[in-house]
């Protein structure tokens, strides 16, 4: 999925694998050893609440495209809550069913159930709590087809990403990256109750721009995937050949998100944003492409570059479809 920070804390490692030689993971603190503040801001992390800031950030512009205006605000209230529960149980799963790997990577040696400050028992419970209480909130306070696109995101993210996907092929981010399209359909269906062109267009958007989004994080972290054996691309392919794959899923991206226009849905502002953003885009995906062909390493590389400008593409595209309908 989609991620804003990349962290690498090389001590880590070792803890964890002190701890996975103690038992199983969680076990190597005792409950006096972990103050309530820390277990809070612990099951807060389980959540992932900076890979949410940007599944919300693609939800609320789509309900004021939807609504070619202001929604209703408590609508947007719920729609963001509801949210935010559905992807942090999803997000807890992942990291329960990961946390053998997560205890291997460096840039992930330090989350709750590596260091112990959550049990796997109670990871566990906390995703299947937030999954039941986001769907059943959905359902009675804004919509039952919101909770089933909700409910189908969470468990693609769980079983098809996480469990089937990621360990196994190189497009598992191609694939897995479905689930956090979802929120663009789900913004929209929370105002509409139904479904219509500009979702699935948008929704298209964030398919094709997830690969782009990430594996440029991969190439950075290569050897953590190597390590655990996950088939990132990065992993398999040299950069030449991800870098290649990044510019092409970069066009398609670019085109789609220009379909809106001419269908209807959206006006001059929309266009003139995605234009302009799209074509930095595709500038940062070449200049990328031609640092891998000259067979740049390391820092040289700065495939960095384009991983962060993707977090401020998305913002800006998805703002200008928020405003947008105030300027037809």
């Amino acid at each position: 999925m989609c991620v804003t920070a990349v962290e690498s804390r090389p001590g880590g490692t070792s803890q964890a694998l002190k701890a996975l030689g103690e038992g199983e993971l969680g076990a190597s603190q005792s409950p006096s050893h972990r103050p309530f503040g820390a277990r809070v801001k612990a099951f807060v992390a389980l959540t992932k609440p900076r890979i949410i800031e940007l599944l919300l950030i693609t939800t609320v512009p789509v309900m004021f495209l939807a609504q070619q205006g202001v929604p209703d605000l408590k609508l947007v209230l719920l729609t963001c809550i509801g949210g935010y529960l559905s992807a942090g149980g999803a997000n807890a799963l992942n990291m329960y069913i990961d946390r053998d790997i997560d205890a291997l990577m460096d840039r992930t040696s330090q989350r709750p159930l590596v260091t112990g400050m959550v049990s796997p028992r109670e990871c566990l419970a906390f995703g299947i709590t937030l999954a039941v209480v986001s769907t059943l909130l959905f359902g009675f306070t804004v919509n039952w087809l919101s909770a089933w696109l909700s409910l189908g995101a969470l468990l693609f993210y769980v079983v098809v990403y996480t469990m089937i996907l990621k360990r196994r092929t190189s497009q598992n981010i191609v694939w897995g990256g479905i689930a956090g399209c979802m929120p663009v359909l789900i913004g929209w269906s929370s105002v509409t109750d139904s479904m219509s062109w500009a979702p699935v267009i948008l929704f298209l958007v964030m398919f094709f721009w997830t690969p782009p989004h990430y594996w440029p994080l991969s190439m950075k972290v290569r050897e953590d995937y190597a390590r655990v054996g996950v088939p990132m691309l990065p992993v398999i392919a040299s950069n030449k050949v991800v870098a290649r794959q990044i510019v092409i899923y970069s066009w398609v991206m670019v085109v789609v998100s220009l379909l809106l226009t001419p269908l209807g849905y959206t006006g001059w502002f929309y266009t003139a944003v995605a234009l302009a953003a799209g074509g930095w885009w595709l500038w940062e995906a070449h200049a990328l492409q031609n640092r891998a062909k000259a067979e740049a390493t390391g820092a040289k590389l700065k495939e960095m570059r384009l991983f962060h400008w993707s977090i401020t593409y998305v913002s800006l595209l998805f703002v200008a479809v928020a405003v947008d309908p105030f300027l037809r």
